[in-house]
């Protein structure tokens, strides 16, 4: 059992949980990712390591209440424990070497963007972030992300922070103004990280995208996060979750996403009405 000992609520449907896991902690590195059970009964689910504490022996989750799981998830409580947490999974951030980077955040992909631009921050890099929300009330890790970049620019769908645009409408600017970077890391929806890596094409920038399909057993076994990268077929869950942005067929990756929609919809409808109709959190 894995003990949670902080959670926080980071903005209505976004929860941070750090959880007691030191054999997870002492090898867990940036772009890793965990797979977690809450009970018996539960499915299995992927969560990117947000941050860990290697003293403390903890790790730390960020996730949205988008699903039955999630929304099980964001009800435990300090002091409440999960059943399975094992990581750290996949491959690390290759980030040694950079000298100036950026790195793009997209909603809850910023989450997964801050322990990159910490490690390249702790590297010695020159680190710009950039991060996109809807609104300003869906912002994160604003505080955390400013400690670790050279500069920090957070953009809103509707302007409510009074930066509106995208942030494939911030880095363009950048590129314009001259800016040039050994590294691009972009984290977020699969069409921002599309945008972001044919952006970055033209410029000559290598661009690495962390992918997120569909996952079960994280090993390699069963073939639900394939994904396809320079024509050849790629398991998101021992060959990534980092890969080249210029290559992924990001087209493909979409129509897969779409698939199991309507099953998430059902699952999480009867969730709902067990809970008598009223969701918690």
């Amino acid at each position: 059992m894995y003990k949670i000992v902080r959670k926080e609520v980071l903005n209505p449907a976004v929860k941070l949980l750090e959880v007691e896991a030191p054999y997870v902690a002492r090898k867990a590195e940036p772009g890793q990712f965990i797979i977690l059970r809450i009970s018996e009964e539960g499915e299995r689910i992927p969560l990117t390591i947000a941050d860990y504490d290697r003293e403390k022996g903890t790790v730390t989750i960020i996730f949205q209440e988008v699903g039955k799981t999630t929304s099980m998830l964001g009800m435990l409580e300090e002091g409440d424990c999960i059943l399975d947490f094992a990581g750290p999974l996949g491959k690390a951030s290759h980030l040694e070497g950079v000298r100036k980077a950026v790195v793009i955040g997209g909603g809850l992909g910023t989450a997964i963007a801050y322990p990159q631009a910490k490690k390249l921050h702790e590297l010695g890099a020159e680190v710009d972030v950039i991060t996109g929300f809807r609104n300003s009330g869906l912002i994160l890790l604003s505080k955390e992300l400013k400690q670790v970049s050279s500069r920090l620019f957070i953009t809103t769908d509707d302007g409510s922070n009074g930066n509106k645009g995208f942030v494939t409408d911030v880095l363009k600017k950048l590129l314009e103004e001259g800016n040039r970077y050994d590294l691009a890391i972009a984290i977020g929806p699969l069409i921002m990280m599309k945008m972001v890596s044919l952006l970055t094409k033209e410029y000559g920038i290598k661009t690495v995208v962390s992918m997120n399909p569909v996952m079960i057993d994280g090993t390699g076994m069963c073939g639900g996060c394939r994904v396809t990268v320079g024509g050849k077929v790629k398991f998101a869950c021992v060959d990534g979750p980092d890969f080249d942005g210029h290559e992924v067929d990001f087209d493909e990756a979409i129509r897969r996403q779409a698939m199991y929609r309507a099953q998430e919809k059902r699952s999480m409808e009867e969730h709902v009405c067990r809970l008598g109709g009223v969701r918690n959190g």
